[in-house]
């Protein structure tokens, strides 16, 4: 493949000073860590003083061994005490000031924690503040909802002689586990409503976006009880994996790949006792009717197949373009991906390197793999700027015998794929291993009606005329087969962490009942209303 015309992202930007991390916290204590570390760099270069190009270096971060998550872990469970423990037993303003104090705390973090969004896993400018903001946002929706929770939960019931009442409970133990594309927000989507519902947390950060989570170490271990949230660094396998092992992790909270959340649950020596709340891969496609609107189509195909260069599970990942049209869709679609700029993050341009490890050898493995056979890249620009920078490649003819009509490429790679006839097209969806989103591209009513009535029970979310997205975060997020476990949102996250657990009586007990709910001796029986 060709390199890119377009310029290796090294700039005149001053990285953030590195410094070398070296805490967790277990226990509501701040533990100092002398052992092995990981050097952290960006994905962004500098040039040096012999002209050539090198990596920039961010600082370095802990590697705990096997001890130090095991520790989390039985922290974790002590704070839990079988449900006994002071934080799932806690009222609801007690949760409800503790996340309050936290997200003030938070906020006081804004330009240290986006700036390393930008430097650590290269998120443009305005992303980088927009998921900072956006997560500050999920929690106060969150706190605002588990208000509403409680609201409903202090009604008393009394019918057919039974007096009841019921509230959602917490689970257990949290495993957390978030991704490296969104390490602050859609780690929060697990984080936050699992701990206001009474679960205690060991998290562990991704692999990448490490250092971005460092400064809020402190507000977690000043808002929250001790052993409410245990955080600690270093290898899955060599934390995660023990820590299920135990069988004593009630809940495993992760957004990443469904082998890796596969591997951790047979693991665990009693997984009919597991809930998972799980977000993994996607494989989501746009299919473009012959009365699509052209250019309204190419616009919502280019930005969502390559927000954040397409590394993000809700991208578009296959494109079906009907034969009438694709030359058209074509022409548009690769001149528009071609007049992307890609750049350093601080400039806020669309495009900008990859943070994972050999991610331009893997895109040029779906390439080679595609032309080899019979596909061709369209577009003028494509192919490697640097060893973490890859201009999009567009491949037209997709077929099925390719690697990347199946797998989720999770980068800039944007395969299209003509047809004529739309049943095979509804074939090859029900047929794919993943069932997110979908999104339709059609002016006519009957076109959009016919095929939303086909993909609503292949995927769970469809898109009329509208790239794939997560939010608005009051909106359900999940998906079929091997895409997702349990649903995440402002409203369905709470339910997902949490167990109805009810308190039943006979009439006769109705004073027992009373005076227990007046004198306020219960803060689980109470029908207190939070305002």
């Amino acid at each position: 493949m060709k390199a890119s015309s377009k310029h290796n992202p090294i700039t005149e930007f001053d990285a953030p000073k590195p410094f070398r991390w070296n805490q967790y916290l277990v226990g509501g204590s701040i533990h100092s860590w002398d052992g092995e570390f990981e050097k952290v760099y960006s994905p962004m270069g500098k040039v040096g003083a012999n002209g050539a190009t090198e990596r920039v270096y961010l600082g370095e971060s802990p590697t705990l061994d096997e001890q130090a998550g095991l520790d989390a872990l039985a922290a974790a469970k002590e704070a839990y005490n079988n449900g006994r423990g002071y934080w799932p037993t806690a009222g609801a303003a007690d949760r409800i000031a503790a996340m309050e104090k936290f997200v003030a705390l938070m906020k006081e973090k804004r330009e240290e924690v986006s700036t390393l969004l930008m430097w650590e896993i290269a998120k443009n400018k305005s992303s980088a503040y927009k998921e900072f903001d956006r997560t500050v946002d999920y929690i106060n929706d969150t706190i605002e909802e588990y208000k509403e929770l409680q609201r409903r939960g202090s009604h008393v019931a009394s019918k057919d002689g039974v007096i009841s009442q019921i509230r959602r409970g917490p689970l257990g133990v949290v495993l957390c586990l978030g991704p490296y594309n969104y390490p602050l927000n859609e780690t929060f989507c697990l984080l936050i409503p699992s701990l206001i519902m009474g679960n205690t947390i060991v998290f562990k950060p991704a692999k990448y976006g490490v250092l971005l989570l460092t400064p809020l170490i402190d507000a977690f271990k000043e808002a929250f009880p001790p052993g409410a949230v245990n955080i600690v660094f270093g290898r899955g396998r060599t934390l995660a994996g023990p820590i299920m092992k135990t069988g004593e992790v009630d809940v495993l909270a992760l957004i990443g790949n469904s082998k890796s959340s596969n591997a951790l649950v047979a693991q665990h020596p009693k997984p009919n006792r597991l809930r998972q709340v799980l977000g993994l891969e996607a494989k989501n496609p746009a299919i473009v009717f012959d009365d699509a609107n052209i250019d309204q189509a190419v616009k919502e195909c280019v930005n969502g197949a390559l927000s954040y260069n397409g590394q993000r599970c809700t991208a578009l990942k296959l494109l079906f373009v009907h034969k009438s049209v694709s030359e058209e869709f074509r022409t548009k679609f690769t001149a528009a991906v071609d007049a992307l700029v890609l750049d350093h993050p601080e400039t806020d341009c669309p495009l900008t390197p990859l943070p994972e490890r050999n991610k331009v050898e893997q895109m040029e493995a779906y390439v080679d793999d595609a032309v080899a056979k019979g596909a061709t890249v369209i577009n003028k620009n494509a192919g490697r700027v640097s060893d973490t920078a890859f201009f999009p490649a567009v491949l037209f003819p997709v077929t099925n015998e390719m690697d990347i009509f199946h797998e989720e490429q999770f980068g800039p790679v944007v395969p299209i794929v003509e047809y004529e006839d739309l049943e095979e097209v509804m074939t090859c969806i029900a047929q794919s291993d993943y069932g997110q989103q979908c999104s339709l591209f059609s002016g006519n009513e009957a076109t959009i009606a016919y095929a939303v009535d086909n993909m609503v029970n292949q995927v769970c979310r469809v898109n009329i005329n509208a790239s794939c997205q997560r939010g608005p975060d009051y909106l359900p997020f999940t998906g079929r087969k091997d895409s997702a476990v349990a649903t995440l949102s402002v409203h369905d996250a709470l339910r997902s962490f949490s167990i109805r657990t009810l308190v039943a009586t006979g009439a006769d007990q109705k004073d027992l009942v009373g005076n227990i709910i007046s004198g306020g001796q219960s803060t689980w029986m109470t029908t207190d209303y939070l305002l």
